[in-house]
C-alpha cells in the first residue's frame, strides 16, 4: 500500500499537490533544483531535521506550550531585584489598551503617508520625548538602546571624520557588545577608567586619552552600575576642547528628577524607552531613541525616519510628514546612513501614551519614589553584618551594588538561596567586573514595595548568618 505523504499542519504549502503547482509555475522540476543555485551543497544539512512529531490539535498544542512555560518563574511569582537594562516598571492599563487597538497593532509598519493617525501618534511621541530631554529633534525608534548608542557613535564618527571612541569601563556589557559590532571595523575603541572609590568617570584618565583622533566621548546617566554621573559638564568641556562630540546614554525614567545630559553639554543623547509603558517580555519590549539639538550637521546623519509637522494647501491647517528621507534606507540602501527597520513603531506609540498619561508631575513622582525606595533598601541591607550596600557611597537611581566578600559566599550561592525564598537576587557582576569581587547589581523600581525590601533584608540576614563572616 502506497504511503500517504505527510502534510505538516504548521508548514505552509507542504501539501505535495501545492508544491508541484508552485514548481510548475516556476518551471522547476524539484525542490532540490530550486535550491541548487541558491544554497551551496556544503551548507545544506542533507538530512531531515530532528524535530518532534507535530501536535495536531490546538488543545494538545496549548497544553504542551503551557507545560513548557510552567518551568519558568515569573516576576509575578517571585520578587525580582534584577534590572541591568530591562526594568519592571508599572505599566498603566491605558498603554496596553491603546497599543492593542488594530489601527496601531496591525498597522504599525504600514505606509504612514496613508495612515495619518499613526503619523501623528509618532510625532506626538517625538514631541514629548524632546520636551523631556530638552532637545529639538528626536528620531523614530531604533531596535533598542544598544542600537541607539551604536548608531549615535557612528553619527559622531561621520560628523567629525575621526576614528577613535572613548567609552567608560563601567558601561553596560550588552550595549558594549553592540557598539563593538557596529564600530570596531571603522574605529578604535578605547576605555576610560573609573574612580574606584566613587564609580564616576576618572577625569584624569579622560584627559590623558583625548586627542585629535577622538570622535566622541560616551557616558551614561545613570551609569550601568547605578551611580549618577555628576561630572557631565566637565566631561563635555574636556571633550569639546579636543574637538570631540559628547554622546550620553540617558534613562528617560530618570529625567523627571535628573537634568537632561543635553543641558550638561551632550551633543547627542540616546537610550532605551522600555521603561516608558513596556512590559518585560523575554528581554523586554525594547526600542531606542536618538536626540539632539537643531544643528544641521547632526540632523543630516540621523539613520532613522524623522517625523515633523508641516503646512498644507489650506492656510492654518497642518499635517504630518517625514523629513530628509534621502538620508535613510527608505530611499536608497546603498547610499543610506545606516539600515533601519520599522518594527519598533508600536513602542513609540506606547511610550507616547505613557508620557501623556504620566505628565511632568507623574515622572517627577516616579523618580522620587524610585530614589526613596532605593535608599530604603540600601539602609536596610547596610545593617546586615558582612554586607556592603552601595559600595561607591554615591547617589543612585534604580540600581546599586551589594558586595558579599565578607560573608564568604559567592553571588551565585547567595542567589541560589534567595531563589528558594521566592526572590530573584541581583545580577552577578563578578565576571564582567572582577575588580568588584563578589558583587551583585540590585534593582529597585516603583514596583518594589517596602515589604518586598524588608523580605529581601530578612532573607539576606539569614543567608549572611549561615556564611563564614571574615
Amino acid at each position: 500500500m502506497e504511503k500517504k505523504p505527510f502534510i505538516h499542519p504548521y508548514m505552509p504549502n507542504s501539501a505535495p499537490q501545492v508544491q508541484k503547482a508552485m514548481l510548475d509555475e516556476l518551471g522547476v522540476g524539484s525542490l532540490e533544483e530550486l535550491y541548487e543555485d541558491v544554497i551551496p551543497k556544503d551548507l545544506r544539512l542533507n538530512r531531515p531535521l530532528d524535530l518532534p512529531q507535530p501536535l495536531l490539535s490546538e488543545q494538545e498544542l496549548k497544553k504542551h506550550v503551557e507545560g513548557l512555560m510552567d518551568k519558568n518563574i515569573s516576576c509575578d511569582e517571585a520578587i525580582s531585584f534584577l534590572g541591568a537594562g530591562c526594568y519592571r516598571h508599572f505599566v498603566p492599563a491605558v498603554c496596553d489598551e491603546i497599543n492593542g487597538r488594530s489601527e496601531f497593532l496591525t498597522a504599525y509598519c504600514g505606509d504612514t503617508y496613508s495612515d495619518h493617525g499613526k503619523m501623528q501618534a509618532i510625532f506626538e511621541y517625538c514631541s514629548m520625548m524632546a520636551e523631556l530631554l530638552d532637545l529639538d529633534v528626536v528620531s523614530y525608534t531604533n531596535y533598542d538602546g544598544g542600537q541607539a548608542a551604536a548608531s549615535s557613535l557612528r553619527m559622531a564618527l561621520r560628523i567629525t571624520g575621526r576614528t577613535e571612541l572613548l567609552l567608560p569601563k563601567t558601561m553596560n556589557p550588552d550595549i558594549l557588545s553592540q557598539i563593538k559590532e557596529y564600530c570596531q571595523h571603522v574605529a578604535t575603541i578605547t576605555f576610560v577608567d573609573y574612580d574606584s572609590s566613587t564609580g564616576l568617570l576618572a577625569l584624569d584618565d579622560l584627559k590623558g586619552k583625548l586627542s585629535d583622533r577622538v570622535a566622541a566621548v560616551f557616558w551614561e546617566s545613570p551609569s550601568y552600575l547605578g551611580t549618577i554621573e555628576t561630572q557631565g559638564e566637565k566631561i563635555a568641556e574636556l571633550a569639546h576642547q579636543s574637538g570631540a562630540l559628547v554622546v550620553a546614554y540617558a534613562d528617560p525614567s530618570a529625567l523627571g528628577i535628573l537634568e537632561s545630559p543635553a543641558n550638561l553639554g551632550a551633543d547627542i543623547v540616546c537610550g532605551d524607552i522600555q521603561g516608558l509603558g513596556m512590559h518585560q517580555s523575554f528581554g523586554g519590549g525594547c526600542a531606542g531613541y536618538i536626540a539632539s539639538d537643531y544643528r544641521e550637521e547632526i540632523i543630516a546623519e540621523y539613520p532613522t525616519y524623522m517625523y515633523g509637522i508641516t503646512t498644507t494647501h489650506n492656510p492654518g491647517e497642518y499635517g504630518w510628514g517625514r523629513a530628509l528621507n534621502e538620508r535613510c534606507s527608505h530611499i536608497s540602501r546603498e547610499k543610506a546612513k545606516e539600515y533601519f527597520g520599522t518594527e519598533t513603531g508600536l513602542w513609540a506609540i506606547t511610550a507616547a501614551v505613557y508620557l501623556a498619561s504620566m505628565g511632568p508631575e507623574g515622572l517627577r513622582e516616579l523618580g522620587e519614589t524610585i530614589v526613596c525606595r532605593c535608599n530604603y533598601a540600601i539602609k536596610l541591607l547596610s545593617q546586615i553584618k558582612g554586607l556592603k550596600a552601595n559600595i561607591f557611597n554615591r547617589p543612585v537611581f534604580c540600581e546599586f551594588i551589594v558586595n558579599f566578600d565578607k560573608i564568604g559566599l559567592t553571588v551565585a550561592e547567595v542567589n541560589a538561596e534567595l531563589l528558594k525564598k521566592g526572590i530573584f537576587g541581583g545580577l552577578d557582576l563578578s565576571t564582567n567586573f572582577p575588580e568588584l569581587g563578589q558583587s551583585a547589581l540590585y534593582c529597585v523600581t516603583e514596583t518594589i514595595s517596602a515589604e518586598d525590601i524588608e523580605k529581601l533584608a530578612a532573607a539576606l540576614t539569614a543567608i549572611a548568618g549561615e556564611g563564614r563572616i571574615k
